[in-house]
């Protein structure tokens, strides 16, 4: 039952603590409030006004949050221990600080300009538009497949056809092939389509295509022809813009279970022959100083799976099996590939294929290259300043060198003694999510047993995987062992990393999923849920605060890393999770009766979420079904977390009170919690997000699940009817 709480006096609600860990959490919340708001009217400006009233977006960022500026805070850690020259560093850590001052050696990579990126096109087969003879040259000898294979195996770009190795969805113990739509070079597929602010980014885009190209032209020494530049860049957009719309939006995608067909190599070749023309368009003849009869190859007999397969599989010295099987997730895709490879010329495919790797490598080259796509990113992200140069070497470091650079932010920054405390708030949490199951009218026991035992069962990682820390331990050096950088070759530095990361992911196929693999670094401010292996993981980074720290009230930590818990273990129940078992495998444990409620409480929920129209988003409303899962997770999470806040007091904690606030402990614990998604958007990137998040806008997170919470209106007082307790409310969990 909830404990009543009537709004005490703050001399009658135990010690004021004033300590510096509750001074410094009463004036971060105190700063980031605005008491004149009414908490029962907009509880986001009401816990966040202050925070939005004194932050200013940075020109280098398209949201700020509070989130960001852990992240950035981090990112100053990092900087600081990759920048410490020690002699006795590890291999690992070693090749982590060269990779840094690679990054951070920008004279000599204005002084190399674009000359590593020419060396390396001529591997890629050429690039067309920068080749005066391609046709004649390289044409004849084109093949799909292996250019395909080419693109995963050596600079991990899956292009036109995304083939990658994962965990078997059915069967969470092995390995598998899967063949999957692809990303696109723009962030979102609805970029190629409409109107409006889309058309200006198609056009900042096309723009950015042509003058890379004719600025590698000009390097080469070859005449400027922007006129055939244009003609080839136009064809590509064309063919992008195809590739989009055979792709399904999202949304479509929701249902693991409806996406995952396995199949042999024989069904995969006949239901997807894809035939391959070999004839350009008629129109390239004008542009191409090519007599009409030149055929670039003879039609040839459509696409050769096991061809392509088996070229990418044999760069890590594996031989396709005769039973070979292969999960297709995108097979409306497949489906619809057909028509968009006939059409087009083996020119424009290399065009493309090619231009998705050099996208790719900008960030590697001189400025001017980056300058070209200043106003690409402009239109996408509304940033006019690129990121800091460190701070730009310091992610891309942390992202490609993950465990190395964990082990030196756990030994700056991570005080050890976290993990026990955090893995005590998970059992709380766990415990009060199997309790709550008792509550819900809408599931069957034989189901509800079924979830038990999956909550039960769920395995947390916390902080780091001990060995990054282990002097005595090869691990970390193995890891990185096939790395070999140099201080002045930042830019064939980034191709090892591609590469490793393409190896890495391939050479799993025939080995056994490994259990305790961490699926992310330690130095991440985030937290993940994963459905294949049942585990939640709780990296250092965000083990701080506001989130967790030993010296605030309970009522922060509950609310803050207790939330994150909550929510992470709710994910093993959302519209994605709920298709898994305790083990991992894609598998139906719920009862018909079970699973048609789940869906019509969910389905409150994508009302709910769907009806909020965001203003920094051309008053476009959020999209319920693409953030389903994260409004699932967020709602459970937060009561679950309460819940447990609750019940830690009842069972004899004691909390302490911070001082100048005059909150209740209820009060703060939901204080707290709003507060970690105080932040603002740029329009354009709100418009973006809109489209591509699975999360719903910050502000929307805090509304959305506090509207449904009547433990909320309680602690505030509010009235039925106001705007944060409204007559509907929405719950799964």
């Amino acid at each position: 039952h909830v404990l009543p709480t009537a709004i005490q006096e703050p001399k009658e609600m135990g010690e004021i603590c004033t300590t510096p860990g509750c001074v410094i959490a009463a004036s971060r919340i105190l700063q980031n409030m605005d008491p004149s708001r009414e908490p029962c009217e907009d509880f986001y400006q009401y816990a966040c006004g202050g925070w939005l009233r004194r932050h200013v977006i940075p020109e280098t960022n398209s949201r700020y949050s509070v989130f960001d500026i852990l992240r950035d805070e981090l990112e100053v850690i990092l900087k600081g221990v990759l920048e410490n020259a020690t002699t006795q560093d590890r291999p690992a850590v070693q090749k982590a600080k060269m990779l840094y001052r690679s990054c951070m050696n920008q004279s000599v990579i204005e002084k190399r300009d674009s000359q590593p990126l020419l060396n390396i096109l001529d591997v890629m087969g050429g690039w067309p538009v920068t080749m005066d003879k391609w046709n004649q040259s390289v044409g004849p000898k084109w093949e799909l497949e292996q250019q395909l294979a080419l693109m995963n195996t050596q600079f991990n770009r899956r292009v036109l056809i995304d083939l990658f190795i994962w965990n078997d969805d059915q069967n969470s113990s092995r390995h598998i092939i899967y063949i999957d739509q692809p990303t696109l070079g723009m962030p979102s597929r609805e970029y190629y389509f409409n109107e409006g602010s889309n058309r200006k980014v198609r056009e900042a885009y096309l723009q950015f295509m042509m003058s890379v190209a004719m600025m590698l032209r000009a390097d080469m020494n070859l005449p400027e022809n922007s006129y055939l530049v244009r003609e080839d860049m136009v064809q590509v957009l064309e063919l992008e813009t195809q590739l989009a719309n055979a792709t399904a939006p999202q949304e479509e995608r929701h249902d693991v279970t409806a996406l995952y067909h396995r199949m042999g190599l024989k069904e995969l070749q006949s239901k997807f022959s894809l035939k391959v023309s070999p004839h350009p368009p008629t129109w390239s003849y004008v542009y191409l100083s090519v007599s009409p009869s030149f055929s670039p190859h003879p039609p040839s007999q459509g696409f050769n799976w096991t061809l392509f397969i088996q070229s990418v599989l044999s760069s890590v010295k594996i031989k396709l099996l005769p039973d070979e099987e292969v999960v297709v997730y995108g097979i409306p895709y497949l489906q619809n590939l057909e028509e968009i490879i006939d059409v087009y010329s083996a020119r424009t495919m290399q065009n493309y294929l090619v231009w998705r790797l050099v996208l790719d490598r900008i960030s590697s080259l001189s400025q001017r290259f980056k300058d070209a796509r200043a106003n690409y990113r402009k239109a996408l992200y509304g940033t006019t300043v690129e990121e800091v140069r460190w701070r730009e070497c310091v992610s891309y470091v942390n992202s490609n060198m993950e465990s190395a650079v964990g082990s030196l932010y756990v030994r700056e920054a991570f005080p050890g003694d976290s993990k026990d405390a955090v893995r005590e708030l998970i059992d709380k949490v766990r415990a009060v999510f199997v309790e709550t199951l008792d509550e819900l009218g809408w599931m069957d026991e034989e189901s509800k047993k079924k979830a038990q035992e999956k909550a039960m069962n769920i395995r947390e990682q916390i902080g780091y995987p001990d060995y990054i820390l282990e002097e005595r331990n090869k691990h970390l050096d193995e890891e990185y062992s096939n790395l070999n950088f140099s201080e002045d070759q930042y830019f064939e530095n980034g191709l090892q990393n591609l590469k490793a990361g393409a190896q890495r992911s391939l050479k799993k196929l025939r080995e056994k999923v490994d259990q305790n693999l961490w699926i992310i670094g330690a130095a991440v401010v985030n937290a993940f849920y994963s459905p294949n292996r049942n585990q939640i993981v709780f990296p250092a980074g965000i083990l701080q605060p506001p989130f967790f720290s030993k010296h605030q009230p309970q009522a922060l930590n509950f609310g803050g890393i207790g939330m994150v818990i909550g929510h992470e273990i709710t994910h093993g129940f959302d519209d994605n999770g709920r298709n898994f078992d305790k083990n991992g495998n894609m598998l139906d444990w719920w009862s018909n009766f079970s699973a048609q409620h789940f869906r019509e409480q969910s389905e409150c929920m994508v009302h709910q979420y769907g009806n909020y129209s965001w203003d920094l988003a051309d008053n476009q409303n959020v999209n319920g079904f693409s953030t389903l899962g994260e409004n699932i997770a967020d709602n459970g999470g937060v009561r679950q977390a309460y819940k447990a806040y609750l019940k830690w007091m009842a069972e004899g904690g004691k909390d302490q009170q911070l001082p100048g606030l005059g909150l209740t402990y209820n009060q703060l614990f939901f204080i707290n919690y709003a507060q970690v998604w105080c932040g603002s958007y740029r329009p354009e990137f709100a418009i973006q997000s809109i489209k591509t998040d699975v999360h719903s806008p910050l502000k929307y997170r805090v509304l959305g699940s506090l509207q449904n919470l009547a433990a909320f209106s309680e602690a505030f007082h509010c009235a039925q009817g106001s705007p944060m307790h409204p007559h509907q409310r929405c719950r799964v969990w």
